[in-house]
Formats: C-alpha cells, structure tokens, sequence
C-alpha cells in the first residue's frame, strides 16, 4: 500500500456531489486514516492497487448491508490532493449519502471544510494557486468562455506566463548586477532597457488576460436608466430576449428594480431596469426613484434612455459618474425624431450615443456590440485567464514597479533599478501562491463548496 505523505495529520471527508436525487452521490475521504476507515465501513478489504474500482457494500457497525456501492482508492502522493483518498459511490438519495459520511466521521475522520480538498492539494505541491483558480473558476463558470478561461488556468498555461516572466525578470536583474559590479567593458554588454519594455509589454498582456477572464468569471452589472415612457423595459426585454419587464404606455409603471441574466458574447450581464426618473409626489414611486439612483451609482456600465420622439431637455441625463461608462440609447427611432445628436454629444462628450428602436429591434445588435466593446475594451476574451482580484492586483503592482524600474534606469539609477526589479519579481511569486500567506489561502479557498 502506497505510503500517506500529506502534510495534515487529520483525516477529513465529505459529500462531494451536490444535495439532490440522482444517478449516484460520491462521498470523498482524504488523509492517513482513509483505508482503515473504508475497511471498517465497507466489505472490501483489497486496497493495495491505486486506480482500481471495485463493487462492494456500504455496511453499519452491526454488520448490516445499506448499500451496495463502488469505491476507489487513489495513492499518495500522486492523488489530488498528495493524500490517500478513498472514494465510496453510493446511490445519489441524500439520506444513504449522509449516512456514509456519518459512518465515515464516527470511524475517525472530521467533517471537510470548504475547499480543504483543493487547499491540500495546493500545501502539499500538486497544484499551484493558480491552478486552484482554475479549479473553482470551472466550478463557477456561466458560459463556455469561463469554462475555457478556468481551462487554462488548471491546464497550467497562467502558471507558465507568470513563471516565464518571473524568469525574464531575474535573468534581467543578474544582467543589472553584472553592470553594477563590473567596470564598463569587462563584461558583454546587454540591452537593458529592451528587456525592461518586454516585460512591460508581457505584464500588460497578462493583466489584459486576467481582467477578461474576470469579467467572464463576475459578469458585468449593466443598469438601464432614464424618464418614465421612454421605452427601458421595452429594451431591457429586446436585450436579454426574455419578458422580464412588464411594457405598458402608463408612466410609472415600474416601481422596484427589476433584474434579469443573460449571456452576451461570453459575458454574464446582470441586466437592472429601473423606475422612471421624475419628480414626483407619490411615496411608493419616490422609493423605486431612490432605488434607480442608488442602482446607478453601483453600476459597471449605465444605459441611459431617451425618447427620440420628445424634445430633449436639458439636465433630462444625471449621470455624475465617468462618462465613459455612459451609453446614451436615443430610443423609438422608427417614428418621427425631435432630438437632436450632435447637441447631446457637445454636453456628455465621452460617452457613446447610438439610435435603437426596442420596439421594432432596429440597431438592438449594434448596441449590444457597443455594450461588448465598452465591456472588455477590445481585449480577446478567447485568451483571457481565470484570475483572482488579488492575483491582478499583484500583476498590476509589478506593472507598476516595472515603470519605476525603467524611470530609474534612464538616470543611470542601476542599484536602485536592480532592486525594483527584485520586488516586482517577488509580486509574481505570489501570484502563484509561492508567496502566499495564511490571510490569502483562507479567503481563496473559502469560496469553494464543501467536498471540492
């Protein structure tokens, strides 16, 4: 039998399938006591072969038979998680599930919290951060773009990037060493500043890459805003092709915010219709108006709308936040029109302004194109990485270390350069996790389900 070598000394198990009637229930057991806990629990008793799996009975501490299920046995240290793991197939009820994990507990092992499995793997080297990224981002993912994005991740190619760069920046720091200590013309000259702008270029790349594979990830909350009647439902409808939002010609007919999902070109979109903005003495539309002013404030993206067959007024967009995540719809475009473009885009310079009809889907395609492009900002989300907030944020502090790096080389700073270059380094490590602290791992392996 293969020899325990996990770093734990406790045995943990859990249901590792998800609450519900189905086919079968997998019940996951991982740690040094995980074959003597099968023996007692199972009538199998060959557990010498890693790999094999094998009919058996889920058996009482009477010796009563509750099931009959398959179990396979996974020998460190080349499970997933470096551990011995036992794997027991029940039938999928909940209740003969439960009941093996009951017998598994009180035969030794404790209850797994979330992601233990996962942050097992990761402390005793099978996988790195990165790749545990990508385990929960496949778990998580809305559509097949994040599924491919967390691919890459678990496959280990955002793991070779971040090495690869973090290379690039030690090999770069030696050269600064060799200028530092040696006089000039004693050594081969390198080209430092070229190094310093590629791996500029290959860090703005990868946080490009990792602000997709987020978007993909966390969706994008897009509020559509605007006067009473001018056609926001009508749209949020034309949009998410679903009927959420009830349409009507009577002002005022929205009161509370309204929320539908829907997948655009890879993205979640949470799409949020809103009450009409206006002045108005009733207390019910007052609240709903107060909701849509807030709702605005947290948006990612604001549609605003306006009714192009009404004169337009001036202040009728209160939009305080940056113009460049306002998109001005003019709406009813099939009827006559009264406003004018040119004088809306002189006063919200910035933001973008496109005609639709909601009514008769004139121009719904372009718009969601537009709202594509405001969202990823050109960059390609077939190559987008499935990366954590803090792992961009580390990305983003190595950009800017690399920018003091080359600032401080153009003065012929090269001590203080080589060490710029070794702190921007050292943020990639974490990126990976070699750097990681306990405060991180907990909050990364908390979001995972128990069982995972």
């Amino acid at each position: 039998m293969a020899k325990e070598t996990g770093l734990n000394s406790d045995t943990i198990a859990a249901i590792s399938t998800a609450q519900g009637s189905s086919g079968i229930a997998v019940i996951r057991i991982s740690g040094a006591l995980s074959v003597d806990i099968a023996v007692k629990i199972l009538t199998r008793r060959d557990f010498n072969t890693a790999g094999v799996m094998k009919l058996t009975s889920l058996i009482d501490s009477g010796g009563n038979v509750l099931d009959r299920v398959l179990s396979v046995f996974f020998a460190a240290p080349k499970s997933y998680t470096g551990e011995n793991i036992i794997e027991i197939h029940t039938h999928g009820g909940m209740t003969i599930a439960r009941k093996c994990l009951e017998l598994v507990i009180e035969n030794g092992a404790r209850l797994a919290e979330p992601g233990e499995f996962t942050k097992r793997a990761f402390l005793n080297g099978r996988i790195d951060l990165a790749e545990a990224e990508g385990v929960l981002g496949i778990i998580q993912a809305r559509s097949d773009d994040a599924i491919k994005a967390a691919a890459r991740n678990l496959t280990g190619e955002f793991s070779r990037r971040v090495n690869k760069i973090h290379e690039d920046i030690l090999k770069l720091q030696g050269n600064l060493e060799l200028e530092i200590d040696f006089p000039e013309g004693e050594h081969v000259s390198f080209n430092i500043m070229a190094g310093l702008k590629d791996i500029q270029r290959d860090l703005k790349e990868l946080a490009d890459q990792c602000s997709a594979g987020i978007l993909l990830r966390d969706g994008v909350k897009i509020v559509i805003a605007g006067r009473p009647n001018v056609g926001k439902s009508s749209l949020m409808n034309a949009l998410s092709q679903q009927k959420r939002s009830i349409v009507t010609d009577i002002a005022g007919t929205t009161r509370d915010l309204i929320e539908c999902n829907f997948i655009l070109s890879g993205i979640p979109i949470i799409l949020i219709d809103t009450a009409g903005l206006r002045n108005s003495d009733n207390a019910v539309e007052i609240a709903g108006i107060e909701l849509a002013n807030e709702a605005i404030k947290n948006s990612d993206l604001c549609l605003w709308i306006l009714d192009g067959s009404q004169n337009y007024e001036d202040n009728e967009i209160n939009f305080s936040g940056d113009l460049e995540n306002l998109i001005i719809a003019i709406n009813k475009s099939d009827v006559e029109q009264k406003i004018d473009p040119e004088k809306i885009s002189r006063s919200y310079s910035g933001a973008d302004i496109i005609k639709i009809s909601a009514k008769t889907g004139a121009n719904i395609e372009d718009l969601k194109n537009l709202l594509v492009k405001k969202i990823t900002g050109g960059t390609l989300l077939n190559s987008s990485f499935d990366a954590s907030i803090s792992q961009l944020n580390y990305i983003r502090e190595s950009m800017k270390l690399l920018n003091e790096a080359v600032e401080n080389y153009v003065v012929n700073e090269i001590d203080i350069t080589a060490g710029i270059l070794n702190e921007a380094r050292n943020f990639m490590l974490r990126v990976i996790g070699v750097e990681a602290d306990d405060e991180l791992l907990d909050s990364i392996f908390s979001r995972f389900c128990v069982g995972k």
